[in-house]
């Protein structure tokens, strides 16, 4: 039977920062690369994995307050820093993960401003140790 879940309350920090209040979506990709190993006599390509291609992006909303999206994420551009999402609300655990990137990079911090529109940016941190936690 298949199943669904609602993240009605995931928990977003950058840096240690929560910035769960000003985040609209997050969206983690977890990839590896392909190494081609296929030898001669092979019939088929054969591929073994390669170095993780992590990354998180996030769509914050625009917030220049002390201690919110803007004060945050400034001082991260191009440096590397922890980023994590939990899935909901409270304890951690196998129905509630929390997903971490360590030492992800972030490269730039775009500014974008709409008539008549909340302002929203788009972040990515690339790279970083992926571990996604259950206990």
């Amino acid at each position: 039977m298949a199943t669904s879940t609602l993240l009605s309350n995931p928990v977003v920090t950058v840096n240690a920062v929560d910035l769960t209040d000003q985040c609209k979506s997050a969206e983690l990709h977890v990839a590896v690369g392909e190494l081609e190993s296929t030898a001669f006599g092979s019939t088929s390509r054969v591929y073994v994995s390669g170095l993780y291609e992590n990354s998180l992006k996030l769509t914050l909303y625009m917030s220049y307050a002390a201690a919110e999206t803007y004060a945050t994420l400034n001082a991260l551009v191009g440096t590397q820093t922890n980023v994590t999402v939990t899935a909901n609300t409270g304890t951690v655990s196998a129905t509630n993960p929390k997903f971490t990137l360590t030492g992800a990079f972030l490269k730039e911090l775009p500014h974008m401003w709409t008539l008549g529109e909340l302002s929203v940016v788009d972040v990515e941190f690339h790279g970083g140790v992926y571990s996604a936690a259950t206990t």
